[in-house]
């Protein structure tokens, strides 16, 4: 058996629900009414993909930065 650690980006959509992605798995993202449900569905959605895809060809995780853009208003 294998444990392994995915990075997810969580975003709050205009309607209210969390949207989540798994940035190592191309197409691999989710949603929810809360929370937990939105990381529950998307824990399915990566062992989805787990099975489809080789687990060596996962992309590799570097992290987030923050970009500032000025804008005139």
């Amino acid at each position: 058996m294998r444990t392994s650690h995915f990075p997810i980006l969580i975003e709050l959509d205009e309607d209210g629900y969390y949207i989540v992605d798994c940035p190592l798995l191309k197409g691999c993202h989710s949603y929810g009414e809360t929370i937990e449900e939105a990381m529950a569905n998307i824990k399915e959605v990566i062992e989805l993909c787990l099975e489809d895809d080789d687990f060596e060809n996962i992309n590799t995780f570097v992290g987030f930065r923050d970009l500032e853009i000025v804008q005139n208003a």
